[in-house]
């Protein structure tokens, strides 16, 4: 396995967990020290749609570096 799939995989999975995080209302992901920084700003469901958006662009990315490279 070379190193680049590794990390997009990498990329694929916090995308992936930051998605269904947002869409479930994870308290254990929400309850975390650095996304309490976001949720303490912004509100908790600012918060949801921003790490939706974040999974979202990370998936993205992890895909388009897939199929380019």
């Amino acid at each position: 396995m070379s190193p680049k799939y590794f990390v997009q995989g990498i990329f694929a999975v916090a995308g992936i967990i930051a998605i269904l995080a947002a869409a479930l209302n994870w308290d254990w992901f929400f309850n975390t020290q650095n996304a309490q920084l976001i949720v303490r700003n912004v509100g908790r469901n600012r918060s949801r749609l921003f790490y939706g958006v974040l999974g979202l662009i990370l998936v993205g990315m992890s895909l388009f570096f897939f199929y380019n490279s």
